[in-house]
């Protein structure tokens, strides 16, 4: 059963895509974290709800960054990249996500 019910369309597009760096392989390894890029307005319960929704996993904890875009020049001209949100996802012990097999 959800610990908070919402509705799945709205979950089917919280989570964006999985970040697949070095940073994001070795904590998937030793601590049983996934990283993702998720909308910028979720929030904790909504990005829990999905993950558990989309991956079947059970999720202990989520931790949200907002990364800041980067200040470029382009030219003569100072611009910027948008920001993004990041979600750390810890799942229960036991429970592994593995991007690279195609699940």
């Amino acid at each position: 059963m959800k610990a908070v019910t919402m509705k799945e369309e709205r979950l089917l597009q919280v989570i964006l895509a999985p970040v697949i760096s070095e940073k994001a392989t070795m904590l998937a390894d030793k601590r049983e974290q996934v990283i993702f890029r998720v909308a910028p307005t979720a929030t904790k319960p909504e990005i829990k709800a999905a993950v558990e929704l989309l991956f079947k996993v059970q999720v202990k904890a989520v931790n949200v960054l907002n990364v800041k875009g980067k200040t470029k020049r382009f030219g003569r001209f100072n611009g910027s990249r948008s920001g993004w949100k990041k979600a750390f996802v810890c799942l229960q012990s036991g429970q592994e996500l593995n991007f690279a097999a195609g699940e």
